[in-house]
């Protein structure tokens, strides 16, 4: 009985975090992503959208591969410490993926920041001539 309502528990907890998480960096992290694209918002969302996917596919994979592992509770107590543990290790998972994208983020602004033309020094102002 535990071990049905645990899974359960873990699952929901764990696709909703992910969906959380995905969606904030999907939110947050377009004027990065659009940056790092110089300014190309078409791209730069088309991108966005297949990072979030990408996202999803991953964490909830992992969420559902780690489903398995560890031993089936047979108390209450267990069963907190079940979901605890693969919490812990979902976030940890989560927090891993999060900062990939966020070392991929700056890389890639940091290459389009190099590759943009340097700013155009102001022309000196010309004098002005007197007719005499």
């Amino acid at each position: 009985m535990y071990t049905t309502i645990t899974y359960l528990i873990y699952t929901i907890l764990s696709i909703c975090l992910t969906v959380w998480v995905a969606q904030t960096l999907f939110s947050n992290g377009r004027i990065f992503v659009i940056e790092a694209f110089g300014g190309d918002q078409e791209m730069g969302d088309a991108v966005n959208k297949l990072l979030a996917v990408g996202f999803y596919l991953v964490n909830i994979g992992f969420v559902a591969f780690f489903l398995s592992f560890g031993t089936e509770p047979n108390s209450l107590i267990e069963a907190i410490e079940y979901i605890s543990i693969k919490m812990g290790v979902v976030l940890f998972f989560l927090g891993g993926a999060h900062m990939f994208n966020v070392f991929n983020f700056s890389r890639m602004r940091r290459k389009a920041k190099a590759r943009k033309p340097l700013e155009k020094q102001p022309s000196q102002p010309t004098q002005p001539t007197t007719a005499v």
